[in-house]
């Protein structure tokens, strides 16, 4: 019996990992949550990254072919850790967990990648499941 219970909470951990987005193209965010995030960039990053986050004097583009080729093959979950551990650059850390994922999301958004129906979780272990892909 014991050996069926392991089997069954593998299976149901896959099924869960297999719903969840493993892509930027299967749609990691809400509109809504990119929205929020916007209006953080708005206030928190365009000082540096400038105001459509197209880069700065000191800061780099955050949307654009440099930015996905920087970040190609790589997670969300990386680039959340480099938002929550180094910016703002004056401040790092400053921001909630889910005021980063925010403005991750908006930044997604501002690369052309499609919004879904679940919010950009605020977690780095769930956001290393989604590759940042720059084509589909």
């Amino acid at each position: 019996m014991r050996r069926y219970g392991a089997w069954a909470a593998v299976v149901c951990a896959g099924a869960a990992l297999a719903q969840s987005p493993r892509s930027v193209w299967d749609g990691a965010f809400t509109a809504g949550q990119a929205k929020r995030g916007e209006s953080i960039s708005q206030k928190e990053c365009v000082n540096c990254h400038g105001a459509a986050l197209s880069g700065g004097e000191e800061a780099p583009a955050l949307e654009g072919a440099g930015f996905l080729s920087n970040w190609n093959g790589l997670t969300v979950g990386d680039l959340f850790d480099r938002i929550r551990k180094s910016m703002p650059q004056d401040d790092p850390a400053r921001l909630s967990r889910q005021q980063d994922a925010d403005v991750l999301a908006y930044i997604l958004s501002l690369n052309g990648f499609p919004a879904g129906k679940t919010e950009l979780a605020a977690q780095s272990e769930v956001l290393k499941q989604i590759k940042i892909e720059p084509a589909k």
